[in-house]
């Protein structure tokens, strides 16, 4: 069967499951099956297509139709022009998180603290981005650290980005001086809203990265309360939130004395994440 017609057949299977953009991942899906950059998928649709990748390419448009994410099947996801790669352990890098990189790099900073790193795709981008810049990302989960582990090697970044385990500022090594810019995606999903989350979310992500089990601010509660300590004068502190959040979220900053509270908005001109600054005086 030639790979054009592979192609077709899976993605009448993905639209009668339901899935959105269902061309778009048979695409992905099919290229990831022949092992070829996706760029190159239109060059080889004519071709024959082995019987191993045919059953593998089933296998991978069953799972999807399953709603399992793209990025669980193939291994990676982009972000900010590179390769992470991702598992079911850890929270996917979503497009969204780049409006917080693309903040905290309008400022120059030269020690940066990732709190709940999961893949390590913040910290790893700031310090791909900034080279000569230093970090440490701490997560309370094991597993999600090996995820971080892999993409801080595979970006060659271990002589610059520690990593730690444990909860928040409890993980970070005693030693290390202020930092002047700390950052984090903490789960902020209320526990009411956790029900309507896609399937693909609420079913494959880690629901630790998710979810505090209540209203979605305790994380922030935890880190503002003891982030002054921490911060350089100066240094800013930049968490990404839910688009209702920002209200509760600058009054938990300014709460803990930070100054300069602003909320700066995602592509899409969504609520995305709060920054505020340590004084310097």
């Amino acid at each position: 069967m030639r790979a054009s017609e592979l192609l077709v057949q899976a993605a009448r299977r993905l639209n009668g499951a339901g899935i959105p953009d269902a061309n778009r991942d048979a695409r992905k899906l099919l290229a990831f099956a022949l092992q070829i950059d996706p760029s190159r998928l239109t060059l080889v649709l004519p071709d024959d297509v082995s019987d191993d990748q045919a059953e593998a390419f089933h296998g991978l448009i069953e799972r999807r139709a399953a709603r399992e994410p793209v990025s669980h099947l193939t291994g990676t996801r982009l972000f900010y022009g590179r390769n992470f790669r991702v598992s079911p352990k850890a929270l996917d890098p979503r497009p969204e998180t780049e409006s917080l990189i693309e903040a905290a790099l309008v400022q120059p900073f030269s020690q940066v603290l990732d709190l709940g790193t999961g893949t390590g795709c913040i910290l790893l981008t700031l310090l791909a981005e900034r080279t000569e810049a230093s970090g440490v990302g701490v997560d309370l989960s094991d597993e999600a650290l090996e995820v971080a582990k892999a993409n801080r090697d595979a970006l060659q970044l271990a002589q610059r980005a520690e990593l730690h385990q444990g909860s928040w500022f409890d993980a970070v090594p005693a030693n290390c001086p202020p930092f002047d810019l700390i950052v984090s995606n903490p789960p902020y999903i209320a526990l009411s809203e956790m029900a309507d989350l896609e399937p693909e979310v609420r079913e494959y992500e880690p629901r630790l990265a998710l979810t505090d089990e209540g209203d979605g601010l305790q994380a922030y509660r935890d880190i503002l309360a003891n982030v002054q300590a921490f911060l350089a004068p100066g240094g800013r502190v930049m968490v990404e939130i839910g688009p209702t959040q920002a209200s509760d979220v600058t009054k938990l900053m300014q709460q803990a004395g930070l100054a300069g509270v602003e909320t700066i908005p995602d592509m899409d001109g969504r609520d995305r994440v709060v920054l505020g600054r340590k004084s310097t005086e």
